[in-house]
């Protein structure tokens, strides 16, 4: 695969791993993912290197002639082996031109999970394999177009949810960009009253370093003090907050509500077009949330292989409910020891 964009001649399946310390590879990927409208975030090289730099999972990438195939190499004590695609992302399955290639690629990655001693392989959306068991029932994804401007976006809510943004306007609330560590401070504290174990900084870091003005922070405080916070991902003329949470003064003063609709004006100065609200799990408020905001659910489509059981990751598995009870009454600074350590292995 030389540099430039990928050879689309008919027929031509044969795939291999890319040697991503060579610049020709990475330039022709590079190409590729621009090329292709269903490119996402997660299909970048800066997603899953900054996924392996931060949490130990080693980083493949699978290329054919019509398609290419990022994966993640998870190795977890609690969790078990797995490779995914892409580690600790929504998406960034298969992304091919025909449904061929997309056979032979997901041919490929089983073949390379039996190299590597991975008894599973998890395909989060793109073009599915035929003979892979599917989930279309768990996850649902929200996205829409931009209003043209501010004054628009805000008609475009519904009436209920507009209200809320129109009282958050009120309260005297403040913005700014950049600020990483009340990003951090903000979003452990949102996931430990949720009972989950929140991802180490080191993760946010990376994908921030490696994405540079691809990815941002956007902070809401109260008198200086940060109430929500949210890290944003931004390609192709889309933004897709994806690492967000508020404290649990937030919802007093509708932060949540201020930051989306500040976040939507924000990513209209740089010019993209598109919001995508990003995934959420059937059923749950965080979708109730979306809806609320004029957003309609699609549900997304994933794919799994394994040699036995499957991977059990999903904290709303009522095997967890336990844990989840527990992990809510934790102090936030044992919360934020544990929490890495447990959360790093979930891919």
């Amino acid at each position: 695969m030389g540099a430039g964009r990928l050879d689309r001649g008919a027929g031509m399946t044969g795939v291999r791993l890319a040697d991503l310390s060579a610049a020709s590879d990475r330039a022709t990927i590079d190409a590729f993912l621009a090329d292709h409208p269903d490119a996402t975030p997660f299909h970048r090289l800066e997603w899953i290197e900054a996924v392996e730099s931060s949490c130990g999972h080693k980083a493949h990438y699978l290329v054919a002639e019509n398609g290419v195939l990022p994966l993640s190499e998870v190795r977890s004590r609690l969790f078990g082996r797995a490779l995914v695609s892409s580690g600790f992302a929504v998406g960034g399955g298969i992304l091919a031109y025909d449904r061929e290639t997309a056979q032979a690629l997901a041919e490929a990655a089983w073949a390379l999970a039996g190299r590597l001693s991975c008894p599973t392989v998890e395909l989060r959306g793109g073009m599915l394999p035929e003979g892979w068991v599917r989930d279309q029932t768990t996850y649902l994804g929200f996205a829409r177009d931009l209003a043209d401007d501010a004054d628009a976006e805000l008609l475009a809510i519904p009436r209920k949810q507009r209200a809320e943004v129109r009282r958050a306007l009120g309260f005297g609330l403040t913005t700014d960009i950049g600020d990483r560590d009340a990003h951090y401070a903000v979003y452990a504290e949102s996931v430990r009253n949720l009972g989950t174990p929140v991802f180490p900084k080191s993760l946010f870091a990376a994908v921030l370093d490696a994405f540079g003005d691809d990815a941002d922070i956007l902070t809401v405080r109260r008198d200086g003090k940060p109430l929500a916070s949210v890290l944003s991902l931004y390609h192709h003329g889309t933004v897709m907050p994806y690492w967000g949470g508020g404290t649990a003064k937030a919802r007093t003063w509708r932060a949540n509500d201020l930051m989306y609709f500040a976040l939507m004006r924000h990513a209209r100065t740089r010019g993209c077009i598109h919001f995508d609200f990003g995934r959420s799990k059937a059923g749950t408020g965080a979708a109730a949330f979306k809806r609320n905001w004029g957003f309609n659910a699609q549900p997304l489509a994933y794919a799994t292989k394994s040699a036995g059981a499957s991977r059990k990751v999903n904290p709303l598995d009522p095997r967890y409910s336990f844990q989840v009870k527990l992990w809510r009454k934790l102090p936030l600074t044992v919360a934020n020891q544990l929490g890495p350590m447990i959360a790093r292995g979930l891919g």
